[in-house]
């Protein structure tokens, strides 16, 4: 048995050096899957696993003699690297100032984003948790401000099509179904979109993306957990600031476009391949403005279990 991906239906397989194994167990602790056990003072598969291995690599990331080799599930031996704890990683004090620096920016400079800091964002993305690996999450990467703002026309041109969903018979028709939450976010948050979106276009004023140099648009798959692409798109975010860009997490576009003729159309010209439960656009640019101060924020609720 395999839990299934977009990109394989196969478990990974696990190699075994036995004369490198030490026995310590480290493999046995950190698999979550109960498919290996020390017998012996080696390590070997149990023959009591729960989803055969998914290819997480915690097993030979762990081995401290390099005894354990994972093959399948997009993994190869090679995909490992090397790292020193004497090498001190960011603290809390730095990720804070990161993360209360950080303010959504719309307003950027007529200025292109070198490609090795794309490829810097791109690839401190790839680090971020998933739900079951290997990744399902896609990235559209836009690399200009005139693709960008044609990306913003065209969808722009798409909502026109679709603009019959924010009105008031579709609503009175639909509130049974949409309950009064989602009826009152039609009415006073997709409404209002629709219209900022779609008559800013005709005047010029590009409020879909802002006519950003640089956008990430991550998705995933029907097979993927919805939280992947957020959590992808979140790890670009602060990946950016810290390269001293400035960074906008924009959520209006991706709902648009899962349905319909003509939402598979717009997909198929911009190379989308797929539909997705989640998915988030990180706006890039230089900023061309600079904040002075931050704002303290709050949950809803923080609940101390005792």
């Amino acid at each position: 048995m395999a839990i299934p991906t977009s990109r394989t239906n196969k478990t990974a397989e696990i190699k075994f050096n036995s004369e490198s194994c030490n026995g310590c167990g480290s493999c046995v602790t950190v698999c979550k899957d109960f498919n290996l056990v020390v017998e012996d003072g080696i390590v070997k598969e149990s023959g009591t696993s729960i989803f055969g291995c998914i290819g997480c690599g915690h097993c030979a990331a762990i081995c401290p003699n390099d005894a354990i080799e994972v093959h399948g599930r997009t993994m190869t031996p090679e995909d490992l690297f090397a790292f020193s704890y004497d090498k001190e990683s960011a603290g809390y004090e730095e990720l804070l100032l990161l993360y209360q620096r950080r303010r959504s920016i719309r307003e950027f400079k007529n200025k292109e984003i070198e490609s090795e800091l794309i490829d810097k964002i791109v690839y401190a993305a790839k680090t971020s948790p998933m739900g079951i690996p290997p990744s399902d999450v896609n990235v559209l990467v836009i690399n200009s401000k005139e693709k960008n703002r044609e990306f913003a026309k065209d969808f722009c041109k798409y909502l026109e099509s679709i603009k019959w969903i924010a009105s008031d018979w579709f609503l009175t028709l639909m509130r049974p179904f949409l309950g009064k939450e989602l009826t009152s976010m039609y009415k006073d948050f997709l409404r209002p979109l629709l219209n900022i979106y779609t008559t800013g276009m005709k005047n010029g004023i590009n409020n879909v993306n802002y006519d950003a140099p640089l956008s990430m648009y991550f998705y995933g798959t029907l097979y993927s957990d919805p939280a992947d692409p957020i959590v992808a798109a979140t790890s670009a975010m602060y990946a950016a600031e810290s390269l001293g860009l400035g960074t906008c997490l924009i959520g209006g576009v991706h709902p648009f476009i899962q349905k319909s003729k003509q939402a598979e159309k717009f997909r198929k010209k911009y190379g989308i391949k797929n539909t997705s439960k989640e998915g988030l656009i990180l706006i890039i640019g230089y900023p061309d403005v600079k904040y002075r101060k931050g704002i303290n924020r709050t949950f809803a609720s923080v609940t101390m279990m005792d």
